[in-house]
């Protein structure tokens, strides 16, 4: 019976280390991600926006990239105050409610925007019958009105708004917007306020250009730090990434994370995208009011990037990226504005007409090189 019992508790401690063994080999040889949402799961969303001829399906070969590749949704322009509510009191929640039902069947992260953002307000916004601007308790009550209708009509569903959208200068200070000469600062505090009142489980952020600017950070900290003194809910800021081969720094970047992250609230990098073309200015930061003239000298590659200008675009793309992992704990999402290059509004901004490559899957929906240069990247984290 001892010899039994021996040889029992012997088997018993090879099946024990076989399984072990197995386990072990399991886990070495534990599948490669394909994808960049598998690559970055655990660190932070992987994003793109999507315009309507996106919402409406009239791309199925971009909405596969964007399945199989991004798992976090923002509309690019289909919930802007201009499209959603042209006329008072007249809303057209058509493509919105696409856009969020598609991001609901596909168990996607999904962001509003932008609420306040002075650029594209439709102009009965601020004017009265006489076509005067209206006073601070009108344009109160429209904000209100407004917010509360669409972040209302989503709540539960959109997991995070761009409230307001770039009202801080380059250099600190406030931008002379219709919101800002009617209401003052005011006008930033009341519409987190609303927001919070019609969602109080969305996260609401600030989202602006040029964020890696020295001065804007400085006016965007001290804007957060008044919201928060006042005891205004904010939860995160979007730093905008219109980024071009030679700026930001990196340096300068990472000082804007440094210092957004230290408010105590969460840093995302949104509307990504690398020209690699020309500009006609040293940073020109991404007022969609600028227009320059159109030289052939500013649009260099219409047949394509030539390998030297290819490597820099995918350097630089690592460089960021590599920014981001190091510190995804402070960073929740990265967002690609568009799926392809043919999506990206650098094709007619600063310059019209023009043929840019600044995103991460070409034309056609094929991924550039660097795509499995980043996944592996990240995997390898």
């Amino acid at each position: 019976m001892k010899k039994s019992r021996f040889i029992s508790l012997r088997s018993l401690g090879m099946v024990a280390t076989l399984l072990i063994g197995l386990g072990c080999m399991v886990k070495t040889e534990k599948k490669a991600p394909e994808t960049l949402k598998d690559a970055f799961e655990g660190k932070f969303y992987i994003g793109s926006a999507l315009s309507a001829n996106h919402i409406n399906n009239q791309s199925q070969a971009s909405m596969e990239v964007l399945k199989k590749h991004f798992n976090s949704i923002v509309a690019e322009n289909n919930m802007k105050s201009g499209m959603i509510q042209m006329r008072e009191g007249e809303f057209n929640f058509e493509v919105a409610d696409k856009f969020v039902e598609y991001g609901e069947a596909n168990n996607m992260h999904i962001v509003g925007h932008t609420l306040i953002w002075h650029s594209q307000a439709p102009r009965w916004f601020f004017s009265d019958s006489e076509g005067k601007d209206v006073s601070p308790e009108v344009l109160t009550q429209r904000m209100k009105d407004h917010i509360h209708t669409v972040v209302g009509r989503y709540k539960g569903r959109v997991k995070g708004w761009d409230v307001v959208n770039e009202a801080i200068l380059d250099d600190g200070s406030w931008r002379n917007s219709k919101f800002y000469q009617i209401l003052g600062e005011d006008f930033m505090k009341l519409a987190f306020q609303f927001a919070h009142e019609a969602d109080p489980n969305a996260e609401l952020y600030y989202n602006d250009f040029s964020m890696a600017q020295p001065g804007k950070r400085d006016g965007v900290v001290k804007m957060v730090k008044n919201l928060q003194a006042q005891g205004v809910k904010i939860d995160g800021i979007g730093m905008q990434g219109h980024i071009g081969l030679e700026y930001p720094t990196i340096e300068e970047f990472e000082k804007s994370i440094l210092a957004y992250s230290d408010l105590g609230v969460t840093v995302m990098i949104t509307e990504l995208d690398l020209t690699v073309l020309p500009s006609p200015r040293r940073d020109m930061g991404a007022d969609i009011a600028t227009n320059v003239e159109y030289q052939q000298s500013l649009n260099p590659y219409t047949e394509g990037l030539p390998d030297d200008v290819q490597k820099q675009f995918d350097d630089r793309y690592k460089a960021f990226f590599k920014l981001f992992l190091d510190h995804h704990d402070k960073i929740s999402r990265v967002t690609l504005w568009g799926i392809n290059d043919g999506d990206s509004w650098k094709n007619g901004w600063p310059v019209r007409g023009r043929t840019d490559y600044p995103l991460l899957f070409n034309r056609d929906n094929t991924p550039k090189s660097v795509v499995s240069e980043l996944i592996e990247m990240a995997a390898n984290y």
